[in-house]
């Protein structure tokens, strides 16, 4: 606010005033001190710990004889007559401490209006909220008293808006809820959302009555991209740092990109300028609009309120994209394929998405058909415990490949890991690990711990009693790696049909719970499983004890499968015309394999749409995998990121983004979602009728 306030000019300056030199004044508190001040309602700001007051003319109608001299004085001073009744400084007390809004729809409050300082008492639509900064925190409270429910309503959703923003993370976050609220709140015909990217600039839109359900919200936004020298009203805005308002016209006819562009008439452009990030906010409307001074201070404090929100979401996105890539370059990025095991694993990320974590899982074959296993956690969050888990990894890896014994493996690592901590001279270094060799021919999984939960193995349902039975093995814990002591093997059976998890401990600790809780919780979960497959079962493991985890999860599951499986994969490039060669390439693959038709038809139709939904929100070209056993289809579809762009433009071709996961949910027995190290994969399992498996599928077929 470079020209200062522009309603009510304060009766000493602003250095003076609680609020300090406007110079220093956080961007934030620029963008509500400008709403207040250019709203023609009654509004005012009671800022800081002091409660300094800043508001417009309306409001000082209200205040009457104590205006002017009320402007920069703490409220409490200015409302000392009535501040300790109820209704007054106790609400501006429990607003600023617990930042919940407060609405009082008919408020009858005493008001200072005559000449001779008596007391009236006025009904007032009042509504406070709190304000917070660009760092999230609560710096004062904002107060609206209005005769319409509008204003008061604009007042809760734009408190909503700063709410939800500070609960976002990634610019797509940023994007879905600066545009719902746009839509929703700003009732705006369609709203468009855009930042730098490179050379050039995305964007993403909403358009009013657009249906979207809880799978449209789940996937990414649809990024268009913009050239760099694009004359488009949002890249101007964003290039120019200038805000316009178009009142009638054509404002998007050169640039538009179907009719809902070439319908709007009215259109606001706000810039969003931070340290890191170049972007704008468009508002649409299909009828002339005048945009009155008070809407334009309301959209130009909306603009900042996402401006510091994409500013976060940048810096968070940056940090945890490189957090990401070093720990998953550390993972393997392909499990092994073995014809008488099937493997898969989940890595998610804690709380804090920004850290390496330590969580790390391995699975490579040995000598004689043999599976080495093994899953660890180095403590830690940071790139020392990312870069000592790689060193642990590779280690076990050498030493298997030597000596595959589990007992040995342990004491070698446990030389390292000592060797290492005297390096680097400090003695707050701990790993945790189970390590195991599955041998299919003798059906035995051997098994050596070090200070790791214990690994949960679920039967084959077999035998009178159908339903598998899930428990933790008996394997001696030991101490951590490298502090000695005896490392001991144990081997149990490991029959076809059975599925041993191995698992961190983030996947059973929750904040005030119990340990064995988790414990019993995850058992449970693994044991009502619909189906044995390695990649479902990881996803019920992660999921099975509620709540948020502060700790990486990890997972790694593997099935001794009582026949082999058949798999296929395809790469399709991001085309159009991909999910047709899919739907063409599968059918043909499937029936070959002599699967139900109602197998087929399901299968077909739900990979056709995850392959579309792959090609729209990454853009790059995508991998379809297809795995059958007797009892059950696996479908993977694989992208390579989140970034890219569809190489054509006729993505209308292209079906609803959420049809595909609401088909999922219809028509699989499971699915879920995997990330890897570039990119994510979307899976589904559907179970094949018994008796009707068609051919028997062979090793490598």
């Amino acid at each position: 606010m470079a020209g200062g306030p522009k309603a009510v000019e304060p009766a000493r300056p602003w250095s003076q005033t609680g609020l300090g030199d406007p110079s220093g004044w956080d961007p934030a508190l620029r963008a509500i001190v400008d709403l207040v001040l250019g709203s023609p309602v009654a509004m005012a700001l009671a800022y800081g710990d002091e409660l300094t007051l800043v508001y417009n003319d309306a409001y000082a109608a209200v205040l009457g004889v104590k205006h002017p001299e009320a402007f920069g004085r703490p409220a409490p001073e200015v409302h000392a007559d009535v501040w300790a009744m109820p209704g007054v400084g106790d609400v501006f007390e429990r607003v600023r401490r617990t930042g919940e809004p407060y609405l009082e729809t008919e408020a009858s409050l005493p008001v200072v209006r005559a000449a001779a300082g008596t007391l009236e008492h006025a009904v007032f639509t009042r509504g406070l909220s709190a304000v917070r900064d660009g760092r999230g925190r609560i710096v004062g409270v904002l107060t609206v008293a209005a005769e319409t429910t509008q204003v008061t309503r604009r007042l809760q959703d734009l408190s909503a808006l700063a709410s939800a923003l500070s609960a976002t993370l990634t610019l797509d976050d940023v994007a879905r809820v600066a545009l719902r609220y746009a839509v929703s709140s700003l009732d705006v015909h369609q709203a468009a959302f855009g930042v730098d990217d490179g050379t050039g600039w995305r964007m993403t839109r909403r358009v009013r009555g657009e249906v979207l359900d809880e799978a449209d919200e789940r996937l990414p936004p649809l990024w268009r991209r913009l050239p760099g020298d694009s004359t488009a009203p949002l890249v101007a805005a964003a290039t120019d740092g200038t805000a316009t308002f178009r009142t009638d016209g054509q404002p998007l006819r050169r640039t538009a990109l179907d009719r809902h562009d070439q319908k709007v008439r009215a259109l606001a452009a706000l810039p969003l300028r931070t340290a890191s990030l170049r972007g704008a906010l468009t508002f649409g409307l299909e009828a002339a609009h005048p945009w009155a001074p008070a809407e334009r201070a309301l959209l130009a404090a909306t603009a900042e309120l996402v401006a510091q929100a994409a500013e976060r979401a940048r810096r968070f996105e940056t940090q945890h994209g490189t957090a990401q890539l070093l720990q998953r370059s550390m993972l393997p990025e392909h499990l092994p394929d073995i014809p008488r095991f099937r493997i898969a694993a989940r890595y998610e990320a804690g709380v804090d998405g920004n850290a390496a974590g330590g969580d790390f899982y391995d699975a490579f074959p040995l000598a004689g058909g043999r599976l080495a296993v093994v899953l660890g956690d180095v403590a830690g969050h940071d790139v020392r415990a990312a870069a000592l888990m790689g060193q642990v990894r590779a280690a076990l890896r050498a030493l298997a490949l030597t000596d595959p014994d589990p007992a040995s493996v342990l004491r070698g690592l446990d030389r390292l890991v000592a060797n290492l901590a005297a390096e680097m001279r400090s003695d707050e270094i701990f790993v945790t690990v189970t390590y195991g060799v599955a041998d299919p021919e003798a059906g035995r999984l051997t098994l050596a711990s070090a200070g790791h939960p214990a690994p949960l193995l679920r039967r084959s349902a077999t035998g009178p009693d159908p339903v598998p039975a899930a428990g933790y093995l008996d394997v001696p814990p030991g101490p951590p790696l490298g502090l000695g002591g005896r490392r001991a093997a144990v081997a149990v059976d490991f029959a076809p049909g059975d599925t041993v998890l191995l698992f961190s401990d983030g996947v059973v600790e929750r904040r005030g719970r119990g340990l064995a809780e988790g414990f019993d919780a995850l058992a449970a979960a693994v044991s009502a499983a619909g189906g044995s497959d390695p990649r479902s079962l990881c996803a019920v493991a992660v999921g099975a004890v509620a709540g948020p985890t502060e700790d990486d999860v990890a997972v790694l599951a593997v099935e001794h499968a009582s026949r082999p499986s058949r798999s296929a994969g395809i790469q399709v490039p991001a085309e159009p015309t991909a999910p047709g060669r899919v739907r063409h390439w599968m059918t043909a693959q499937l029936t070959e394999w002599a699967v139900p038709e109602s197998v087929v038809a399901a299968a077909v139709l739900c990979t056709s749409e995850l392959t579309t939904n792959a090609l729209l929100h990454a853009g790059t070209s995508a991998r379809v995998e297809i795995d059958l056993s007797s009892e059950r289809l696996l479908v993977s579809v694989a992208d390579r990121g989140t970034r890219g762009t569809v190489t054509r433009t006729q993505t209308d071709r292209l079906s609803s983004r959420g049809r595909g996961l609401s088909l999922i949910e219809q028509l699989s027995d499971a699915w879920g979602t995997d990330p890897t190290v570039r990119g994510s994969t979307v899976w589904f399992e559907i179970l094949i009728p018994e008796g009707q498996a068609g051919v028997t599928p062979a090793p490598g077929g």
